[in-house]
């Protein structure tokens, strides 16, 4: 099998979708790596590193598309990638085909059998492809929504942790999973006065047993939601129905209450945005302002440490990868069956149910 590594062509997108160490272990499978020349160096990764590891380099990104089986990507096909699709290729990447419908067009159009990382799902409901950059996404959240913060970045000038005497940061947190407790972590990390939100009890059980009541959770609903935020400094939106869109938990009347130079961070833009003021940004020009509020809703939060989030994606989209090489969609399926719901798109069909309805909703 030949498998396929492009640089990524998404805006301000540093991830590669395989370390040379994912390149030996394929190779070491029997089967050929092609990379094209430059896709890790965003990530700080040499052309070298691969070719030392018996991948083989190649200069021109339509002829990794088009001599390979198997693509593995980190972002969904952009509109100049489009062309490459076809039905004998199958994409590894992420997809977030509800908040991208020319995407999902494109690759049933196309005929290609897609497989998004996003939802691939356990028996137990977590998200095992997903869980490394909502990691990295939560973490980030509080670290830019600290810098926006500032006053020389536009915001209220209030440093989260604040200093004795002088009370912290108010940081209000949706969602309580992956990307949301992680963010928590960070947030009490900084001393700041935290409190998380979530439609279900156990993980908020889970935070206040970690945290032994110092944050505070409390079961969403809209108007505990609506008030928390009023008086917040940073709102970061965690929420995830895997492969839906996300839903919306703020108005824009609701942002119009919250404090001048306060920030919102959604995380979940990928999948649409959980703020109704919310549209996706850009590394290179992250933020606009809506009634005065900094809104930060970059589509790949965690691109901007692409080097840390690289070997974390790669850890565990290998074993996969492995499995879809050597044994093919449905061979892998029988040894993997989590990965039937990461199948977004097969024979130029929208296969996966949730995404489908996402997409005619």
């Amino acid at each position: 099998m030949k498998v396929g590594v492009v640089r990524e062509a998404k805006t301000d997108e540093n991830r590669v979708a395989l370390t040379p160490a994912g390149a030996h272990a394929l190779v070491e499978d029997g089967h050929d790596v092609l990379v094209e020349a430059g896709a890790g160096m965003g990530s700080l990764i040499a052309d070298a590193e691969y070719t030392d590891e018996g991948a083989k380099l190649i200069s021109d990104a339509a002829e990794v598309w088009g001599e390979s089986d198997i693509i593995v990507k980190v972002k969904e096909p952009q509109d100049s990638e489009f062309g490459h699709l076809r039905e004998d290729l199958t994409l590894f990447t992420f997809l977030h085909l509800a908040a991208y419908p020319a995407v999902a067009k494109a690759l049933s159009d196309s005929g290609t059998d897609s497989i998004a990382y996003e939802t691939v799902q356990l028996p137990d409901r977590s998200l095992p492809l997903l869980a490394p950059m909502s990691e990295v996404a939560g973490r980030m959240a509080v670290q830019v929504g600290a810098r926006f913060l500032e006053k020389f970045s536009g915001g209220r000038g209030v440093l989260l942790g604040g200093v004795p005497g002088v009370e912290p940061g108010r940081v209000t947190i949706v969602g309580a999973g992956m990307a949301g407790s992680n963010a928590a972590q960070m947030a009490i990390g900084l001393d700041a006065d935290v409190t998380v939100f979530d439609l279900n009890p156990v993980p908020l059980r889970h935070l206040d047993q970690i945290y032994g009541g110092a944050i505070k959770t409390k079961v969403a609903n809209p108007l505990d939601i609506r008030n928390a935020v009023a008086e917040s400094d940073l709102v970061i939106g965690a929420v995830l129905l895997p492969g839906a869109k996300a839903p919306r938990i703020l108005t824009a009347a609701d942002v119009a209450t919250m404090k001048e130079g306060a920030v919102l961070v959604d995380i979940s833009i990928d999948q649409g945005g959980c703020f109704e003021t919310s549209r996706e940004t850009k590394h290179s020009d992250p933020t606009y302002v809506v009634d005065g509020v900094i809104h930060y809703a970059v589509g790949n939060i965690p691109g901007a440490v692409p080097r840390t989030s690289t070997f974390a994606l790669t850890n565990v989209t290998l074993p996969y990868l492995r499995l879809l090489a050597s044994h093919g969609i449905d061979g892998a399926v029988a040894m993997k069956p989590e990965l039937i719901g990461g199948i977004n798109t097969r024979d130029g069909a929208i296969v996966n149910e949730v995404v489908a309805a996402a997409l005619a909703g």
